[in-house]
């Protein structure tokens, strides 16, 4: 690891996790290349910025569960080969249930090269500090679907004010917005614009 990043639970404490693509439970139905353990890296930038959203989170009630942070080059590859596979159904209904493999990427669900690669995107939501339940979002990780966008239509009042919840603190905390997935945010001032990296997460 390089000495700039950090797992992100060891710089904001009291931050959860369950890094996605280190686990079956991802569209791809299986762990990614470059996952070797359930963390999540990061800049150490990302953590600061994440500790102030911790704490911004935490004022109204709601604590930070990340999906992911740090993505190696090597599983955004494997996201490509996968996606040139024969469609087995399995992970369809939940994650692109009205797409094809292929408009993942035609549509922007899916980068071939990813901002995550820069180390200062993470992928997360919010939980209820009082139960430890997640917040209703309207549709969970990785849901390639309209419904997945910002402004969305379709989705409840309280899904709406949840993911407003959640932009408003991230964007006071210096993150940009990602449209077309509400859970999807990228330093604004991110240390390595133009730079993917590809070590892996262990």
């Amino acid at each position: 690891m390089r000495e700039d990043f950090a797992f992100v639970d060891e710089l904001v404490p009291g931050i959860r996790w369950d890094a996605k693509y280190a686990t079956w439970d991802n569209f791809t139905g299986r762990p990614v290349d470059g996952y070797a353990a359930n963390r999540i890296l990061g800049t150490r930038a990302l953590c600061a910025a994440l500790g102030k959203a911790r704490e911004r989170a935490a004022a109204l009630g709601f604590g930070l569960l990340l999906w992911d942070g740090y993505r190696p080059q090597r599983a955004v590859d494997c996201f490509v080969r996968w996606s040139e596979l024969p469609e087995d159904g399995r992970t369809k209904p939940r994650h692109y249930p009205n797409i094809e493999r292929p408009e993942m990427f035609e549509r922007g669900y899916v980068a071939t090269r990813s901002g995550h690669s820069r180390g200062s995107t993470v992928d997360l939501t919010l939980y209820h500090l009082g139960s430890g339940e997640l917040a209703a979002m309207g549709g969970g990780h990785d849901l390639m679907d309209p419904v997945s966008h910002h402004g969305a239509q379709g989705i409840t009042a309280a899904e709406e004010r949840n993911r407003h919840y959640l932009c408003s603190i991230m964007e006071d905390c210096g993150f940009d917005r990602y449209d077309c997935e509400w859970w999807h945010y990228t330093l604004r001032d991110e240390p390595y614009p133009d730079t993917y990296f590809d070590f892996p997460v262990r």
